[in-house]
């Protein structure tokens, strides 16, 4: 895996060994994520269930000022701190939270903290995306020109969400939705 745009641009991305619980976002469904997305410079980002943090490294190859990368598994939490030192990110661009998702959309919550761009990919047999869009909305998580990125693997309808969507993309056994606020 690469990054394929930006800054760090052909650089190659360490993923977690875990087939079973980790699944790295091809480089192709990257680049039409951030091509959809369009400019992203000075946005801070929010990378949950963040794997290998491609999307996260993506954000800040591409301008994104600031990633909060968050994930409980510690091979993850690993291939994240891998990259962002082969990278040599500076430390005032990233930090990295080995913690459960509502746990940190708390932590969040507390530090006042707001997302430009949160991309969403949990695990596909415990993705609630119901539940966690509930959250990010209940913790305050969204700036005023969010941008939340979903993949599935199935057809999700969100209900309540003060979101449009805009796109939907299929890649194979992949869908991804994106939201702008």
């Amino acid at each position: 895996m690469r990054i394929v745009g930006g800054l760090y641009r052909h650089r190659i991305i360490v993923h977690p060994d875990d087939e079973q619980h980790t699944r790295p976002t091809k480089d192709r469904v990257r680049e039409a994520i951030f091509s959809a997305i369009g400019d992203i410079t000075g946005h801070q980002a929010l990378d949950l269930y963040a794997g290998s943090g491609a999307m996260g490294l993506e954000a800040i190859s591409r301008g994104a000022s600031f990633i909060s990368f968050v994930d409980i598994s510690p091979l993850a939490i690993k291939a994240i701190k891998e990259n962002i030192t082969n990278l040599k990110l500076p430390n005032h661009q990233f930090e990295v939270i080995k913690d459960y998702d509502f746990n940190a959309l708390k932590m969040f919550k507390n530090k006042q903290q707001k997302f430009d761009i949160i991309f969403l990919d949990p695990p596909y047999d415990k993705g609630n995306y119901q539940q966690i869009v509930d959250q990010l909305i209940e913790n305050d998580l969204l700036s005023k020109r969010a941008i939340v990125v979903i993949e599935a693997n199935r057809q999700i309808t969100l209900e309540n969400f003060a979101c449009q969507k805009v796109k939907t993309y299929r890649y194979g056994p992949v869908l991804v939705y994106i939201y702008w606020r």
